[in-house]
């Protein structure tokens, strides 16, 4: 049983045309086929940060619901500009987010998902900082909390990492994975969004979306991969 988890950042629904256009974005997620998508920048950053994309035209334009999760603002689709979505037929067991140490404001979204056919598992959904020092802190944070999950865990999102070797020392017993470049999204070369899995979870394929629609859409591609998942074994005893 196998289950699809996406990635993208919406760069508040401005594409590289300079136009906002939250349409072309949803059409961009309707053509990843995913189960459960990660969503960064979904909100604007100035005043309230009010949403980018437009919470009825995710139900009208798409067969996704919006996870119930902590908002920044009132006007505010995500938490520090972050949402994710759920097929219709997945189920969200928990959700929750939780603040992430840095020199800027960020934060991270943690839910449990029930896919409709599949293993419980726990997805950490990140857009970590930009100095290398606040994200090694970040990750801190966010291995911990994947330790504690009684479920097979993974994180994704925009990781602002450019570098294939360093920024995730404290990962130890995790795999990363790098779908591919996925930005800028009119010439990609940097592996900016990722996924990191724990033991339970098994990446059977991955790739990043490429279209001409996506290259337009947003200044990131969208990554995807197809995971399996084992339950998790009991503590001996």
């Amino acid at each position: 049983m196998t289950f699809r988890i996406a990635s993208y950042n919406l760069h508040k629904c401005v594409g590289t045309d300079g136009i906002r256009d939250p349409e072309r974005v949803l059409s961009v997620i309707n053509a990843l086929s995913a189960d459960v998508v990660a969503l960064q920048e979904v909100d604007r950053r100035m005043g309230q940060r009010p949403s980018a994309l437009p919470p009825g035209l995710i139900e009208r334009e798409t067969d996704f619901r919006l996870a119930d999760l902590p908002r920044t603002g009132p006007e505010s689709l995500g938490w520090h500009g972050q949402a994710v979505l759920v097929r219709k037929g997945t189920h969200v067991l928990e959700a929750s987010g939780f603040e992430l140490p840095g020199l800027e404001p960020r934060g991270a979204l943690r839910l449990r998902i029930e896919p409709e056919s599949g293993v419980p598992f726990v997805l950490v959904a990140a857009h970590l900082g930009l100095r290398r020092a606040d994200r090694r802190a970040q990750w801190s944070r966010i291995a911990r909390e994947m330790i504690a999950a009684a479920s097979p865990a993974l994180a994704i999102g925009d990781f602002n990492e450019w570098s294939a070797r360093h920024g995730f020392e404290t990962l130890s017993g995790f795999d990363v994975h790098a779908p591919g470049p996925s930005f800028p999204a009119r010439a990609p070369i940097g592996r900016l969004d990722r996924l990191v899995t724990g033991p339970g979870l098994r990446v059977l394929r991955m790739g990043v979306f490429d279209s001409v629609l996506a290259r337009r859409a947003s200044d990131h591609l969208p990554i995807w991969a197809d995971l399996s998942a084992q339950p998790a074994l009991p503590p001996p005893g």
